[in-house]
């Protein structure tokens, strides 16, 4: 017979499944089998005493009750009878109990066992025990269940006890029905992400477990694991904690020099509080440093909250706080706050410098169902201008290149009615991080009415110029703030806000001219309120123009008419010919040209003429001089937030043209019945105006602007220009001149623009985005939605989930596979100016990133650039990783730039162990 060797034989064990009362049980199974044996049914022993097995008697006698000895009542005592009764003895049996064995069900009267063999099991309500082999000894109130050992299968048919949904699955076990003890041999115990192997475990009651010579490691290849930490003595409450004596690691049985006298390892099925394990290195200019160490926070189920610093041995130091919050079809969000005190060289030496920096991000955002009625987001990225460029944390690493911040919150609410009125309260804010100028509102508030139609028909549709007649209002309040970074959230930032209302009534109306046509009429009514106006003087001794704020609330109205006629047309052009398979079949464009008329009058009431002071003792003919010279018209509402009202007449004309080329060809997909459409020209615009009442170019340049998709919608091109009909003079100013009769072409181009992107991968449909975490915090941190620009790293939380992995479409295969898997994306951009015959490229560069998967385990990765312009690279970064299984592997290097930096990072992917690494890192010196 072969044996399987015993460091082979263990089992999983669930160790909430062994919560039961297994006596009763086997206590019951035991009166059951003792009446179909029709033995020694009537006596019970008592514990302790055993019963001689010499006495073999098979007569059952039964006793008549008449030939009992009557008792006198006379010599009962009164005190045997007790007034209150009894309570009724529980039913041994609560439920039937049921026992199968393929082979044979055997009970040994001697032994006083009860053997079950070859697919035996066992039926007690919600418990079952199936095994190969089931032996219970009633003298010793033990259960001893194991598996069958064969020459041919080995060792199979290993116990597994069923309770409810708990499962244990023994390689074999001894349970003890009195004690509630139980010995476990060679035993898998899943204890959270990681497993417990053990060679014996004694099971002390329900909630202690006691290991001995134990491994414990989250490897998934549990045969031959990749690494464990071997536990001399340990202590297992299920569910709450693991303690262990003297720990530990081993790489493929291999011992480390790593090991520790005692080791505690929590085990939840929720978030727990715990300590976050920082990292730790050496920087040339700030010293040794400790990074990203701190405390977590399990504030509740909805909330959590992680506190992290740094700190730095020449004083520096850095703080930031992250948490996350969600509930289920309400909302979810998070929200953070970062600060550092970046100290560069020592106090004393000439390149000593000090910053302060802080960023402060809020993400919000509500689910569409919780409420319909209203709705609440928030999206922040406010704070220093210069915290993405000198901050020394890689997790800014997809920001560095970062210029503008930006920030809004807002609410709204549709309230229910004919009307359904609307609405909203927002606030943003804009942040140039070169400038460092700062634009804010605070608040912007929004208010609308739903359109109306006074002169449609209450049933039906609405037919003619007439009953399309609609209205609508709308109001919008602002309080405008522009500041700069140095007064930011101090009181002087609010001196010069300025607040006004705009309300708008538009009043519209289109129907079909000539069936073909359709034909569009607006007017629009516009009024602004504003709480400050200006009043202008001019001196003429220092011939300056001095502009005083006016206080107080002041009001125009301006209004404008326009009118739009537009229709389609279709053109087929048919490529196909009798008899033959053409691969084109036919191309279809489509044309919508229209033409537009806009009346905008002149409101020079609004108008003044500054003040002309200080003019005592000048002459008539130097008064006429200062006026002729110095334009003294200004309106008093010209610094307001909607803009001022126009004193010029304007009527002009507007032109446009789009068209669309879409095309059939033949599918190479020999099932398909119809030809495949695809798409050659998204859009071709052109666009132009004419001005009626200007008395000098007239004609607007024609803009031109388009984009199709090529290569299976792979890459796409977006391309523009301007077009200028009028010529330059030797000063380079727009005269009054076409250009082809200035000796030119019939349009002269002024600007131009490329853009295209690419991606590009080995497998259809591409490959899934391995960067997905980088590129959301980019997007947070106001990046790029791709990683051209490079990914934010965050090493302190390295560790990822398994779930990706686990998503893995096929299994890769064991042979050698000559397609290595790859993805790439190119960027191309392209601008040409020409306004004032410059006739230079004003920018001309092209972006790139890429992974290939080397195999089955290796990738690397990189994002680049390069500046044809001024011939050199942009910010590069270069990423190398390495899957071990149980461990991540990660080598990231930034070559040049002010943020040239490099980490190396190795650790288990497992959450209860991700404080188990090793992590080099050179920090680049702070930049001022």
């Amino acid at each position: 017979m072969a044996f399987q060797k015993s460091s082979h034989t263990f089992t999983k064990i669930h160790l909430k499944a062994l919560h039961t009362n297994n006596f009763k049980i086997l206590f019951a199974l035991s009166f059951t089998v003792f009446i179909n044996m029709l033995s020694f049914a009537q006596d019970i022993p008592k514990s302790g005493i055993t019963i001689d097995r010499s006495v073999k008697d098979s007569i059952v006698v039964s006793t008549d009750s008449l030939l009992l000895p009557k008792v006198s009542e006379k010599a009962q005592d009164s005190t045997l009878k007790d007034s209150i009764k009894p309570k009724p003895k529980k039913e041994l049996l609560e439920h039937t109990v049921k026992y199968h064995a393929v082979d044979y069900t055997k009970f040994n009267q001697k032994e006083h066992k009860l053997y079950l063999y070859n697919e035996a099991t066992i039926d007690y309500g919600d418990m079952n025990i199936a095994a190969g082999n089931i032996t219970i000894d009633y003298t010793k109130n033990t259960v001893y269940a194991k598996g069958i050992t064969d020459t041919i299968g080995g060792y199979t048919q290993k116990p597994v006890f069923t309770q409810g949904s708990n499962v244990v699955e023994p390689d074999s076990i001894i349970f003890n029905t009195k004690t509630k003890k139980a010995l476990i041999f060679n035993s898998k115990t899943e204890q959270g992400d990681g497993t417990i192997i053990a060679s014996l475990t004694k099971k002390e009651n329900d909630s202690v477990y006691f290991l001995k010579n134990a491994k414990y490691t989250t490897a998934e290849d549990l045969e031959d694991p990749e690494y464990y930490i071997r536990l001399l003595k340990a202590k297992i409450v299920p569910g709450k904690k693991i303690v262990t004596g003297a720990a530990g690691l081993y790489i493929y049985d291999i011992p480390t020099p790593v090991w520790l006298p005692f080791s505690f390892f929590p085990q939840s099925e929720k978030q727990t509080s715990g300590i976050i394990i920082p990292s730790f290195g050496e920087q040339n200019n700030r010293g040794y440093f400790l990074q990203n160490g701190g405390y977590y926070l399990a504030i509740s189920d909805y909330v959590d909250l992680a506190l992290l610093g740094d700190y730095y041995t020449n004083g520096s130091y850095g703080f930031r706080t992250e948490s996350t919050y969600a509930k289920r079809y309400k909302f979810r969000g998070n929200l953070g706050f970062r600060y550092e005190n970046l100290i560069n060289s020592e106090r004393g030496f000439p390149d000593y410098s000090k910053s302060t920096i802080y960023n402060i991000r809020w993400s919000h955002s509500q689910d569409g169902k919780s409420n319909p009625n209203s709705r609440f987001s928030a999206s922040v990225n406010l704070g220093s201008s210069s915290y993405y460029q000198t901050s020394v944390n890689q997790i800014n690493t997809g920001a560095f290149l970062n210029n503008t911040l930006s920030s809004s919150v807002s609410y709204s609410k549709t309230f229910q009615g004919e009307l359904q009125p609307n609405i909203s309260l927002t606030a943003t804010h804009s942040q140039n991080t070169n400038t460092q100028q700062i634009n804010m509102t605070l608040p912007t508030f929004q208010g609308s009415l739903g359109r109306i139609y006074p002169f449609a028909s209450k049933a039906g549709t609405k037919k003619g110029i007439i009953q399309n007649v609609n209205l609508q209002y709308s109001v919008r309040g602002e309080n405008r703030i522009n500041t700069t970074d140095s007064l930011f959230f101090k009181k002087e930032m609010f001196d010069d806000a300025k607040a006004g209302f705009q309300h708008n009534i538009p009043l519209t109306t289109n129907f079909k001219l000539f069936k073909y046509f359709s034909l569009s009429a607006s007017s629009n009514f516009n009024e602004v309120w504003t709480f400050k106006t200006i009043e202008k003087s001019y001196d003429a001794v220092t011939k300056k123009t001095t502009t005083e704020d006016i206080n107080g609330f002041d009001a125009f109205r301006t209004y404008n008419f326009s009118t739009s006629l537009g229709t389609t047309i279709y053109g087929m052009f048919n490529f196909e010919k009798e008899g033959k398979d053409t691969e084109l079949k036919a191309i279809r464009h489509i044309v919508r040209p229209s033409i537009s008329y806009n009346i905008n009058p002149a409101f020079d009431k609004y108008y003044d003429t500054a003040e002309v002071v200080n003019a005592d003792g000048l002459t008539a003919a130097e008064i006429d001089a200062i006026y002729n010279n110095v334009n003294l018209e200004y309106t008093r509402f010209e610094q307001g937030i909607f803009g001022s009202p126009g004193n010029n007449f304007s009527s002009s004309m507007g032109i446009s043209v789009s068209n669309n080329l879409e095309a059939k060809v033949r599918d190479k997909d020999s099932t398909a019945t119809e030809p495949k459409k695809i798409t050659l020209l998204n859009n071709l615009n052109f666009s132009t105006s004419y001005n009626f009442a200007g008395d000098s170019l007239q004609w607007s340049p024609v803009r031109m602007s388009g984009g199709t998709q090529l290569f299976n919608n792979q890459m796409s091109v977006n391309f523009g220009a301007t077009l200028d009909p009028y010529a330059l003079d030797n000063n380079n100013t727009r005269i009054n001149k076409f250009n082809i009769d200035n000796g030119g072409s019939l349009f002269r181009l002024t600007s131009a623009n490329l853009t295209t992107s690419w991606s590009l991968s080995s497998r259809k449909g591409g490959d899934k985005d391995k960067n997905k975490k980088g590129i959301e915090e980019n997007l947070r941190s106001g990046g790029r939605d791709d990683d051209l620009f490079g990914i934010s790293e965050d090493f302190a939380n390295q560790q990822i989930d398994n779930e990706d992995e686990k998503e893995e479409e096929e299994k890769p295969s064991e042979y050698y596979n000559y397609s290595i898997p790859w993805n790439l994306r190119i960027a191309y951009a392209l601008n040409y100016s020409n306004n004032r015959r410059e006739n230079e490229i004003s920018s001309h560069s092209l972006m790139f990133s890429g992974d290939i998967k080397l195999s089955d385990k290796w990738s690397i990765g990189a994002s680049s650039g390069y500046d044809l312009k001024n011939a050199g690279f942009t910010y590069t970064q270069l990423r190398f990783e390495r899957d071990l299984m149980s461990w991540r592997m990660n080598f990231s290097w930034v070559p040049f730039s002010t943020r040239s930096s490099w980490n190396f990072f190795i650790g288990i992917k497992s959450n209860i162990l991700k404080d188990l690494k090793y992590e080099k890192r050179n920090q680049p010196d702070l930049q001022l």
